[in-house]
Order: structure tokens, then C-alpha cells, then sequence
């Protein structure tokens, strides 16, 4: 930067102002047609894409992998690894949406062949999209999908050189895609998997995790159930554990289900680690809303009405105190947009014109001008009374 002095940088202001004139002046009449950062701009963010399932394969007992590529043929738009994709379901006359953490590595999605991979685990009877990746699910289907999403990634201005993954379940499939990518050689970062299961058949992408060969990737299995032939890591995964495989400075990426998270945040605060070094990601949508505190236990098992607007169109439908607007909606088939269905992104921003709500506590992604204005993220809003909602038209 140039300094040229007090009065000739502070009216600096004036001189851009009469450039900028000047050349809109000398300026051809005929409109540009190259528009080389909306082209940039589109290539990175193309929105829905149509996805055509490649293959399906078992990575577990349990879970199996979808890989899907663009039915079109065109390169898969970038991601980091660590990010999930949201793909749409038309399940019994019903459009519904999920986030999963993409389990392939951002390389793979680069190749000439690009692709992307998720890995879904089958349900213990409350996911029913689940068990229809798992059973239903076949190669030549098509599905609408929006990748690219979500914060959950590494950042070397923000995190440490090594991290620490605490993983359970199928949780493992965001760490999978960053050792991939860091055996690749095309992410620079020290990983370190405590990747929980209960059993050695709920080890998830195994075989894959185990064919790295790559000294900065450590995978550490620890088993929390019986099984006598088993020599590694056992039990939970506690502060003594975390901190025995923890190497000094120390950013900490912690995606399961639930109730690890809850177990998860007392013993972090053993370690006596702060905040900005430690990462939850979203877990979808609450399991049980009644569980969190101040939810209020009176209003399990009521059913209220929601009214939704639509430009000047109006819905009656109704909606359960124990599932979010965004299933009431999607029960209604009405179309509401949503990627993380945790509360965090905000497409599913709703307007609430009337009635009583509750927020899920951990979900709570508004802003707060959100918060004083009436506005729910749809996901994580549950109805307490009859409502009057506003959406925006699809």
C-alpha cells in the first residue's frame, strides 16, 4: 500500500468515484457475455444435482457403501473432506431428505470417473431410510443430491497439525474421507482414529481404514462389549484414553451418535482442552426431543395443527409434539428444502407467524436476530400448540 499523505488518502473516496465514472463512460454498449466468477461460482456451488447409484457394497455386517456419479456425465463439484452431501428420497408417494458424512475422499470425486460415497448403517429400528439403503436401494437409481455441505472439516488456521478423531458407529465416515485424502497426500494433517464399536462386526469400513499404509493415519479400535478374543483398546472413550493417545497441541473432531456426544463433552472437559480446539458435528435430527431439558413432558403425545403458508396458498396438516415442522411437512408431502437436518444450516429457515414452539437446545443454529424475530430452522422446532407457519414456495 502507498501512502501518499493525510489529505490525499482521505480524499482518495472522490478520486475512485470519478474513475469509476470515467470508465463507465468510455465503456463499449455491448454487453459482456463472460461471466468468469459466476462460472467459478456454479462449477463449485451447482446446487441439486441428479445422481445415478454406481455400485453397492458391503463395508461391514452391518453397513453397506452407495457410490453415486452425475447423470449427466460432468465433473462432481469440489468438497472437503469432512463434509456431508444431502440427498432426497421418494419413499411411498413421500419426498424426504437426509444428510450423510461422505465416506469417499475429495480426490476420488476429481478423478476422470469422479464419484461420491456415503455408508449407511442398517437401522436398530428407527431409521427407516436407513433400511431402505440398505434393502431397497439399487444401482441405476436415481436420486437428487446437494454436496459440498457442512463444517466439519480441517482448517489449518483454526486447528492443530494433529488431530485427534473420536469416533463411534457409523460416525467413522467423515475420518474416513480425511485418511483417505491424507494418504492421498493431498491433505496435510496428522489423524488419529479412536474409532468405538460395540463388537468387532460393528467395525465400520475396516478393511478400507486398514489398507492406508500411511504413517500420519493411526487407527485405534476400541471395543465397549464382550468378546474374549479380543487384545486391543476396550470401554469407552474416556479422558485416560483420549489423553493417552493425545500428542501435544491437539484439535479434536468428535462425530457419533447421541448419547457419545453427551458422554463426550464431560470427559473433554477433563483434559482441560478450549473450546476452539474442539469440533461436534451435527448428529441429525433428536432421537427423543423429550429428553433434552425444559422440553415440556405435559405435551408428549399431543397432536396439534399447523397452519402453512404458501404465497396465498394455506395447509392445514397436522403435526406431533414429538417430531419437527420438517416431518410434519414432509408427512404432508408439502416441499420444504433442508441439507443438515441438525439445526446448524439454515435451509429449512422458517417464519412462525403464531403458536408455541421448542427448540432442541444442541440444534439451535438461528442467529440471533432469528431468535428475536420468530424464525425456527424447521428441523429443530418442535410444536407445543396449534401454529401458523410462513415458507417460502419451492
Amino acid at each position: 500500500m502507498k501512502i501518499k499523505g493525510f489529505l490525499q488518502d482521505v480524499g482518495g473516496a472522490s478520486r475512485v468515484t470519478k474513475a469509476r465514472l470515467t470508465a463507465f463512460e468510455d465503456a463499449s454498449e455491448k454487453p459482456v457475455a463472460d461471466d468468469p466468477i459466476g462460472r467459478v461460482a456454479r462449477e463449485w456451488h451447482p446446487g441439486k444435482l441428479e445422481l445415478v447409484v454406481d455400485r453397492i457394497y458391503p463395508v461391514s455386517p452391518t453397513a453397506k457403501t452407495v457410490r453415486f456419479v452425475r447423470a449427466d456425465g460432468q465433473k462432481l463439484p469440489p468438497f472437503y473432506a469432512g463434509q456431508f452431501i444431502s440427498l432426497a428420497f421418494h419413499i411411498n408417494g413421500e419426498t424426504v431428505t437426509r444428510p450423510y458424512s461422505l465416506s469417499s475422499a475429495p480426490f476420488e470425486a476429481r478423478q476422470e470417473k469422479g464419484f461420491v460415497e456415503i455408508t449407511v448403517r442398517r437401522s436398530k429400528g428407527d431409521g427407516f431410510i436407513a433400511d431402505y439403503v440398505n434393502s431397497e436401494l439399487k444401482v441405476g437409481d436415481r436420486l437428487l443430491g446437494n454436496l459440498g455441505l457442512g463444517q466439519f472439516y480441517y482448517e489449518p488456521l483454526r486447528d492443530a497439525k494433529h488431530v485427534m478423531a473420536l469416533a463411534g458407529g457409523v460416525g467413522i465416515t467423515p475420518f474416513a474421507s480425511m485418511a483417505k485424502e491424507i494418504a492421498h497426500g493431498t491433505l496435510d494433517m496428522d489423524l488419529t482414529i479412536l474409532y468405538g464399536s460395540v463388537s468387532p462386526d460393528d467395525i465400520i469400513l475396516k478393511d478400507q481404514l486398514a489398507g492406508l499404509n500411511c504413517d500420519r493415519v493411526k487407527v485405534v479400535h476400541v471395543l465397549s462389549g464382550a468378546d474374549e478374543g479380543w487384545t486391543g483398546e476396550r470401554g469407552f472413550l474416556s479422558a485416560e484414553l483420549i489423553r493417552k493417545y493425545t500428542k501435544g497441541d491437539t484439535s479434536y473432531f468428535i462425530c457419533g451418535p447421541q448419547a457419545m456426544y453427551t458422554f463426550l463433552r464431560e470427559e473433554i472437559k477433563k483434559l482441560n482442552v478450549p473450546a476452539r480446539r474442539v469440533r461436534f458435528e451435527v448428529f441429525g435430527q433428536a432421537k427423543d426431543i423429550t429428553a433434552f431439558p425444559g422440553y415440556p413432558q405435559e405435551k408428549k403425545g399431543e397432536t396439534y395443527t399447523l397452519t402453512v403458508r404458501r404465497g396465498i396458498h394455506e395447509d392445514r396438516i397436522p403435526a406431533r409434539a414429538t417430531e419437527s415442522l420438517v416431518v410434519a411437512l414432509e408427512r404432508a408431502n408439502i416441499a420444504i428444502d433442508t441439507a443438515c437436518r441438525s439445526g446448524e444450516c439454515g435451509f429449512c429457515r422458517t417464519k412462525v407467524l403464531s403458536g408455541d414452539y421448542y427448540v432442541c437446545p444442541e440444534n439451535d443454529g438461528r442467529r440471533g436476530a432469528d431468535r428475536d424475530f420468530g424464525y425456527v430452522h424447521a428441523c429443530a422446532a418442535y410444536p407445543l400448540s396449534d401454529m401458523t407457519i410462513k415458507i417460502p414456495i419451492e
